[in-house]
């Protein structure tokens, strides 16, 4: 925290291709910032993986349980449209689509 109390802010800009090979790197950059507010940007998302969702839900899951923010700003058209096909409601990830 800094010095007035308050938590740090973490931002992460996600790949275009979050497919298998980018989940461990995602996975890396999630446990790196756990403790911290996290906003992720998702605007440059073209393609995601159910494996990438799957991480990004637990780490809502685990923030939420720590009462830090996780928030996902700028998603992309193709971010979106992963996450419909997944069953996956915006909400779930507190989702904010890309303001145009």
């Amino acid at each position: 925290m800094n010095a007035a109390n308050q938590p740090e802010i973490k931002h992460l800009q996600l790949v275009e291709n979050l497919d298998l090979t980018a989940a461990v790197p995602l996975h890396k950059s999630l446990v790196s910032m756990q403790g911290c507010d996290m906003v992720i940007d998702a605007s440059a998302v073209e393609r995601i993986g159910g494996q990438c969702v799957q991480l990004l839900l637990s780490a809502r899951q685990s923030w939420a349980e720590e009462g830090m923010s996780f928030q996902i700003e700028n998603a992309s058209q193709g971010f979106l449209a992963a996450l419909a096909l997944l069953g996956v409601e915006r909400g779930d990830l507190h989702v904010e689509e890309i303001q145009q």
